[in-house]
């Protein structure tokens, strides 16, 4: 059988590397009969690891040897030209030749985007590849870019994050209009730097479902499904939001945990706090993309375990199956030729 899916998977990346990798690779191939996963990494290593779980390579666990691997405080500058047989660099170039459909990487992010710029190239009408990933809010979740890639961009960038954001959406949610938000401190039109009051100009004439300004608190309410910033506020938003998610995780269990009593209620109120907890869980978001690139490249969370680098796998094997680069270009395309800035 021929697989649907071919997936590289940077296996030496992250901080733990083939400790979590493998078994989330294991776990995976065996949930989804499609799907081939190519290890890229030290083989001897590799081998060691899946015949300690019982598994061994073969038609769908492929093993694709790199002698090197880039450290998670690695500057990506040296990574680019030194390390051309990483794991992460090979997991890329595999992307590029075709053997893989996509690339998943826990590794440094400034090297794997770099590298990704470097070996895959922007799509057409794109000037700066964007990280976005999906957050849970009230109505379900909504998807947030930039979330660290680009610390300075222009008005313009913003547009071109805004339409790439809108495609994902539109590809993986079936919405299909995504409603798109500008994040900013208000939703008066006279609040914000120049830059997001440009950038607001572009995108409402746009033909984007554009739905003005929108707060930090509607990241988690859910009133819109793509939110647009740069992305030095993205990924300082993201950071607060994971650090208040732990400090009521610790709260939670210290208040339940004082005295006999509170234990009795935490006993009582465990099925629902489980399901809370799964809710909000953000292993079950890991994964976030690197749009712009011409093809699929997923980040997983450097500290992600099993379950988290799994959902990172299954990002990349959605945006595979949606086409998610080819429908960027087609919009793209198709606002030049309707006379809209890109």
């Amino acid at each position: 059988m021929n697989p649907r899916y071919k997936i590289a998977l940077d296996v030496m990346g992250g901080d733990v590397g083939p400790d979590v990798v493998l078994p989330a690779a294991i776990g995976f191939v065996k949930r989804h009969q499609d799907v081939r996963l190519i290890l890229v990494g030290d083989e001897s290593i590799i081998e060691q690891g899946l015949a300690s779980r019982g598994a061994t390579a073969g038609e769908r666990l492929e093993i694709q040897h790199a002698s090197q691997t880039v450290e998670m405080d690695e500057l990506p500058s040296h990574a680019l030209r030194n390390k051309k047989d990483s794991s992460m660099r090979v997991a890329i170039n595999l992307v590029k030749e075709g053997r893989a459909d996509a690339c998943v990487s826990a590794g440094n992010t400034g090297a794997l985007m770099a590298t990704g710029r470097f070996v895959l190239k922007t799509l057409p009408g794109i000037d700066r590849p964007a990280i976005i990933s999906a957050l849970p809010s009230i109505q379900g979740h909504s998807h947030m870019l930039d979330l660290g890639a680009n610390v300075d961009c222009s008005a313009e960038h913003l547009l071109q994050f805004a339409i790439m954001g809108s495609v994902l959406a539109q590809a993986i949610d079936n919405i299909e209009h995504p409603r798109v938000g500008l994040l900013n401190i208000g939703e008066e039109e006279i609040k914000g730097n120049e830059k997001v009051k440009v950038a607001a100009q572009l995108l409402a004439n746009s033909n984007l479902n554009y739905i003005g300004f929108v707060e930090g608190d509607d990241i988690y309410k859910g009133g819109a499904d793509v939110i647009v910033c740069d992305g030095f506020v993205g990924n300082v938003a993201l950071k607060t939001s994971e650090g208040v998610a732990k400090m009521i995780g610790h709260y939670m269990k210290e208040e339940f945990s004082r005295n006999i009593v509170t234990r009795m209620v935490g006993l009582l109120s465990m099925p629902v706090l489980r399901a809370f907890r799964k809710k909000i869980d953000p292993r079950r978001y890991n994964g976030a993309s690197l749009l712009g690139l011409r093809k699929t490249v997923v980040k997983s969370h450097g500290g992600a375990d099993e379950l988290a680098f799994a959902n990172a796998i299954h990002v990349a094997m959605m945006e595979i199956d949606k086409a998610v680069p080819e429908r960027i270009s087609s919009q793209i395309e198709t606002m030049l030729s309707e006379g809209h800035e890109v």
